[in-house]
């Protein structure tokens, strides 16, 4: 078998190549997933996230190493494992980042990156549901519209927010992000959204794409400096799959590193010490890896408005027939739609805090039901200054890769994050959420010196699921790609995904890994 094009990872980014790049029907191209296909209700239900997040059938399963900075603890870094990757078991929050993010970007040798040249791609991917504008897509492949979920805990947490002295944004991915409302969501008639159901449905019966999953890439194979194609097992048999022009490697944060390293592409001395043939020594693989790490601060709740209701068997079954009849009602929504963006402190110069509101508890990421009534606000830094790293535990590329966030390393990181309390706390306490609020669970009433507030943040803070920039894009000594993509020293060997931000961006990661597939695939189909 030999294609024009392989594409490694059949998640948001993989599923936007194979659309582009079979488009004109030039190219043969070949999609290689590890997972199954995600055309399942657990999927599409938006309310039925957690089930594939805990699935190891649909969900790589991650856990970091033992976090320094938060009293030893190993987090959950849960990663899709099927067609559509985490746009397939995401909460579908719909959050471009800060126009400023990219202007960072630009300034780091990136001109190709400014705000500018991205806002194109942005509007290409999207129909909003408000309608196209200066800063807005009309006639995208991707429904992205604002949620009108008319929970009462909604409209009370967006006027508590500007009570506190905030802005009320209608549009969080327009002309500002800073302020408060309702985001954007990936949810359509009532379904998720995915980029697979979007982006790769309408592409997959063309003649020159080939979709294969299960099928798990082992290894790059290069000739020299020169990517020319993978080895991957097919049924119980590894076999080589040769390329005429590129491999693209979008296995996202975690794999796309690890598959680099296990090619011999890395940190030579690190390469040597796991038993792999040094193919090209580049320092950066796996480095600077950078995540939002989030303090939830937790209410009880007066009233009955939180999901707390739906935990009674009987609820539950009514509103999934409600959803599987006519997909309305509780289950076509993810509850996770209000939330903002503000600065922790005036000398910030743009929004360094995101806020996501939950009508619930989250406890052990889903894995224990509440007990009560209650809802959450999650604080989170954008701009966080620590940095991890993923390496190789072993050469078996079955292993897992040992994860390490480093989360809170630097300083600032935790005096953001004790800031971003303090203001959801001033939240919280606004006369619009009087009527809702009962006893504060978490941190709790006697939590009010700066030494309890930060013991609060290492021994509960969570990740927010975004892990991003293990293979950086730019010219410094740890950059892995450079603006086009390209691997620095190989031929024919690019990286898509969210992997390649040199800086993590302000929210959620699956609209800007959307926006680098579809600006890659120009890159590409023009080189």
């Amino acid at each position: 078998m030999k294609y024009d094009y392989i594409i490694i990872g059949g998640g948001s980014a993989g599923c936007v190549l194979a659309n582009r790049l079979t488009e004109n029907g030039k190219y043969k191209v070949a999609l290689f997933e590890a997972g199954k296909p995600s055309d399942i209700w657990k999927v599409k239900m938006p309310l039925a996230i957690l089930y594939t997040m805990h699935d190891p059938k649909y969900n790589w399963k991650y856990y970091s190493e033992p976090e320094p900075h938060l009293n030893n603890r190993k987090l959950f870094c849960p990663r899709g494992k099927m067609i559509g990757g985490c746009s397939a078991h995401n909460g579908m929050v719909y959050v471009r980042g800060n126009p400023n993010d990219y202007e960072r970007w630009a300034s780091f040798g990136l001109k190709d990156w400014s705000y500018e040249k991205v806002l194109p791609y942005f509007k290409k991917i999207e129909t909003w549901s408000e309608g196209e504008n200066r800063y807005r897509g009309g006639n995208g492949l991707l429904p992205v519209n604002q949620s009108k979920n008319k929970n009462p805990l909604f409209k009370a947490f967006v006027d508590s927010a500007t009570e506190a002295g905030y802005e009320m944004n209608p549009d969080m991915n327009g002309k500002n992000q800073e302020g408060f409302g309702m985001y954007d969501v990936t949810i359509d008639k009532g379904e998720r959204a995915s980029v697979s159901k979007h982006y790769l449905n309408p592409a997959k019966n063309r003649k020159n794409l080939t979709i294969f999953t299960d099928f798990f890439v082992e290894k790059i194979i290069f000739d020299g400096k020169k990517a020319i194609g993978i080895k991957v097992k097919i049924k119980n048999k590894v076999e080589n799959i040769f390329v005429n022009k590129e491999v693209i490697l979008s296995g996202g944060s975690i794999n796309s590193p690890q598959l680099l390293l296990l090619s011999g592409i890395g940190a030579a001395e690190h390469l040597k010490e796991k038993g792999i043939e040094v193919i090209h020594n580049l320092s950066g693989v796996g480095k600077n890896l950078q995540d939002h790490l989030e303090t939830y601060i937790q209410q009880e709740c007066k009233t009955s408005d939180t999901l707390y209701s739906y935990v009674n068997k009987f609820n539950m079954l009514r509103i999934g027939i409600q959803w599987f009849l006519n997909k309305t009602g509780p289950c076509s929504t993810s509850f996770l739609e209000a939330g903002g963006f503000a600065k922790s402190s005036p000398e910030r110069d743009y929004p360094n805090i995101q806020f996501h509101f939950f009508p619930a508890f989250v406890i052990d990421h889903g894995l224990v039901e509440p007990d009560r009534h209650g809802f959450q606000l999650h604080a989170s830094p954008n701009h966080p200054k620590s940095r991890g790293s993923v390496t190789l535990d072993t050469s078996n590329p079955y292993d897992y890769p040992k994860i390490l966030f480093n989360y809170l390393e630097h300083k600032d990181d935790l005096k953001q994050t004790v800031e971003a309390i303090k203001i959801a706390r001033k939240i919280l306490g606004q006369s619009s959420m009087k009527p809702f609020a009962g006893k504060e669970i978490g941190p709790g009433s006697d939590i009010q010196t700066h030494e309890l507030y930060e013991e609060y943040v290492r021994s509960k803070a969570e990740t927010a699921y975004h892990p991003s920039c293990t293979l950086k894009m730019g010219i410094d000594d740890i950059a892995v790609v450079d603006q086009k993509l390209k691997v620095h020293g190989i031929e024919n060997l690019r990286v898509v995904d969210a992997s390649v931000m040199p800086e993590i961006t302000s929210g959620n990661l699956n609209a800007p890994t959307l926006m680098i597939a579809e600006r890659a695939s120009d890159f590409i189909l023009n080189s």
